[in-house]
């Protein structure tokens, strides 16, 4: 089966894990040419994205489709280019052509509710959120408050909040705001009108106040007025939603859906605990990444198609391992956790894994405990990168998508091969590197910015490869060649994807032994 991905940006694992969830479903996921897409903060070519699309529809079953990307060049483009709101409606047109002319395709869409984002990053936003970022994100909280409350004192304080900002930046950042709100509203009516299967609209990087989520509300009220509810989602999350969706276009296609799901936590608290990027407490978005999913919690009594378990923290999540404050305390019985997962796998009943103790990389304690009493290399998914929507997302997306891919139990089958490299890359780059060998990189180069490493990105990425090489390699030696005779691992030669340590690139494939 061929089916088209118009993502929202290029780094893996945005790029790398819904292709890798396809194929372990045996679907062959086909996305434009890279330098038709956008680098880093470089845009790609709108009009170029939309002829590819309308050249490979005709024999493609599905598509998904980031409406950044589709308009405005990508999704960190949308957030700082200054393209009019007719010419990126207008590049949205394309998508009711190419429904117009194969009407048998089906488009699952997406589009991120623009991030008011937490660090002052002039890269990934505006160049001028470096000198400003604090006072703009003054201005979004004020706001949102100030329109929920209508009180007096929240106005005072949106008031002195725009005041701190020079007026031309605020009407620019605004201004930006509003025009990509005006495309989501856009693909609103094209879901209504069917040219639309699915439609998530995300909210990136966020908060319980802001922009984001007054942005949020006026989305659910169309859909509210719409009664489009069966047919879209709108739920904290980004990089992940492509594999999301892939999953979803796969069970409405088989009407397998919603599919049941059993979640476990390490403890009683979990579905409390807070998470850093989110604007909801744990339990409500693993709910929301599952109904995205086409999934549900399994009922009582009733046989889960397969298990979720979530690596939580007792009461929030935090940034870096360790922490005893409020990740790994009491109210976190990590070995009894590992005893209900290992029992669930000796049930032969099928299980993934969504790691969300800790923000931005595994939590190395639970990691250690996983591969010492399971046998990862029959994990339908593991994940623990970026924010908990990223992991609950691309863990939930890639199990549905192997699940639906399990047909065949030969070991070095395609599908399974597929898993397999998909569960290897996730435990080399969210473990092994995010959470380890990036801390390491950073403290041998004496803390360099986070945004850019200028001139020392070869000196990184010389440390890279010098430590994570190893580690992979042994990674596999005790854990999967073992377990997975007649398969095979490859590892390349690790890099950047862009100039900061946050984005790692580690090409690896998994392939059928070469006899003899």
């Amino acid at each position: 089966m061929k089916a088209l991905l118009i993502p929202c940006d290029t780094r893996p694992p945005t790029l790398e894990a819904p292709v890798q969830a396809a194929r372990s479903a045996g679907v062959t996921l086909v996305t434009p040419p890279p330098e038709l897409l956008n680098r880093l903060n470089q845009p790609g070519d709108p009009a170029a994205i939309a002829a590819w699309l309308l050249e490979q529809a005709a024999d493609a079953e599905f598509a998904v489709i980031t409406l950044e990307t589709l308009a405005l060049g990508g999704m960190i483009p949308a957030r700082r280019v200054d393209d009019p709101l007719e010419a990126a409606l207008e590049r949205l047109e394309v998508l009711r052509e190419v429904k117009r002319r194969y009407p048998r395709l089906r488009l699952l869409a997406y589009g991120v509710i623009v991030r008011v984002a937490h660090d002052d990053d002039p890269l990934e936003e505006k160049p001028y959120y470096g000198q400003f970022g604090a006072r703009l994100r003054a201005v979004s909280e004020a706001t949102d408050r100030a329109e929920r409350s209508g009180g007096a004192t929240d106005a005072a304080a949106l008031a002195t909040a725009r005041a701190e900002v020079p007026e031309s930046i605020l009407k620019n950042w605004l201004g930006t705001r509003e025009r990509n709100h005006a495309l989501h509203c856009r693909a609103i009516e094209l879901l209504a009108e069917g040219t639309l299967e699915h439609l998530c609209l995300t909210l990136d990087d966020t908060t319980p106040y802001g922009l984001a989520a007054r942005d949020r509300r006026r989305l659910e009220a169309l859909l509210d007025a719409g009664n489009l509810w069966d047919r879209a989602d709108v739920y904290p999350g980004a990089d992940e939603v492509a594999a999301t969706l892939v999953a979803r276009a796969l069970v409405n296609k088989r009407s397998l859906g919603p599919l049941p799901v059993r979640v476990l936590y390490p403890g009683n608290l979990a579905e409390s605990s807070v998470m850093l990027y989110e604007d909801r407490l744990l339990g409500e978005l693993v709910r929301a990444h599952l109904r995205a999913a086409g999934c549900r919690p399994v009922r009582s009594n009733e046989a889960p198609a397969f298990t979720l378990a979530v690596n939580a923290p007792a009461e929030r999540q935090a940034e870096r391992a360790p922490d005893f404050e409020v990740v790994d305390t009491a109210n976190r019985n990590l070995p009894a956790f590992l005893d209900e997962l290992a029992a669930v796998q000796t049930a032969g009943e099928p299980l993934a894994v969504a790691d969300v103790a800790y923000a931005n990389g595994s939590d190395p304690r639970f990691t250690r405990l996983l591969l010492a009493r399971l046998d990862v290399t029959r994990l339908l998914s593991y994940a623990a990168w970026n924010t908990a929507g990223n992991t609950l997302g691309g863990a939930i997306g890639a199990a549905v998508c192997a699940l639906i891919g399990a047909g065949d139990s030969n070991a070095t089958g395609p599908e399974n091969l597929a898993r397999v490299e998909a569960l290897f890359s996730r435990l080399v780059d969210d473990h092994l590197y995010q959470g380890g060998v990036r801390g390491e990189v950073s403290a041998a180069l004496h803390d360099p910015s986070p945004f850019d490493l200028g001139p020392r990105r070869a000196q990184a990425e010389a440390e890279i490869v010098a430590r994570i090489l190893p580690r992979a390699q042994a990674l596999w030696d005790e854990h999967f060649a073992p377990r997975l005779p007649g398969v095979a691992l490859s590892l390349g030669t690790p890099s950047l994807a862009w100039p900061r340590l946050f984005t790692g690139v580690f090409p690896l494939s998994v392939s059928a032994a070469q006899e003899g």
